[in-house]
């Protein structure tokens, strides 16, 4: 009987395991794909185009916040947070159904986990991030827009314009201090971030942005690609390092035109 019992016991003590661990999605050859908690028939590639042969892991820790129903598919706002994880190194942002995968890379460095921004999506998609940690193994999250559509094979508003070309790669920013000793940084960057979808109209994007405390020490990057929507606007959580002083914004477009601004409170 009491062999029985310390059976039981084993086994319920690896039920309760099992129950707490994330699941893996891909890593070593052979190991079982757990079932994508969105449903999407693309997530197979997401695993094959990102993350072959390497530790994936789905974390209800990693947050993505946006509308439901996107009012502008050229311009959904999205939020992804992976500020509640230890060690985040990297971070990479992707829809499913868009024509262009990928959006954006984020190293936080100094500043949370958490970035805020706008996205263009062709059609309604999951809107993923994945967060790699110092062990190296990738978590992601998710949630599902419905969108419209369109939002990527649409010509910029700004590519009809010229106001772009005297005001290309202008910023405009600033920072607040936050209760919890940071700062947090809002900036917008004129561009009109061209996909090269649209029919006549090469592919214009930004594609680095450096954040810098005065004494010229990298405290953040971010690496926008042609799904970020135009005018890029950025919001990120710095720690105290920056507080009290400016900060400097440097950075490129696919064409080599540069970045190179203050921000101040």
């Amino acid at each position: 009987m009491k062999r029985h019992t310390l059976l039981l016991a084993g086994m319920l003590w690896l039920c309760a395991l099992a129950a707490a661990t994330p699941p893996v999605l891909a890593a070593a050859a052979g190991e079982t794909v757990a079932r994508d908690p969105l449903d999407s028939p693309r997530w197979g590639d997401m695993l094959k185009t990102f993350f072959e042969g390497q530790e994936v892991v789905f974390d209800p820790r990693i947050k993505v916040s946006g509308p439901v129903v996107a009012e502008d598919s050229l311009n959904v706002p999205i939020t992804v947070d992976a500020s509640a994880l230890p060690g985040v190194e990297e971070l990479i942002v992707f829809a499913d159904f868009n024509p262009i995968l990928k959006a954006l890379r984020f190293e936080p460095g100094a500043a949370q986990a958490r970035l805020g921004f706008r996205l263009k999506l062709q059609q309604s998609s999951p809107v993923r991030v994945a967060a790699r940690t110092a062990d190296g193994v990738w978590r992601v999250g998710g949630a599902w827009v419905t969108a419209t559509g369109g939002g990527c094979t649409l010509p910029s508003v700004g590519s009809g314009s010229p106001e772009w070309q005297d005001r290309l790669n202008e910023v405009s920013g600033r920072l607040w201090a936050r209760i919890d000793g940071g700062e947090r940084l809002r900036m917008r960057i004129i561009h009109p971030m061209d996909t090269g979808l649209a029919a006549g109209i090469p592919a214009f994007h930004i594609e680095d942005i450096v954040i810098s405390d005065e004494d010229g020490r990298v405290l953040s990057r971010i690496q926008p690609l042609e799904p970020v929507a135009e005018n890029p606007s950025f919001t990120l959580d710095l720690a105290g390092a920056a507080l009290g002083g400016r900060l400097h914004v440097s950075g490129r477009d696919n064409n080599g035109n540069r970045i190179d601004a203050w921000v101040t409170r």
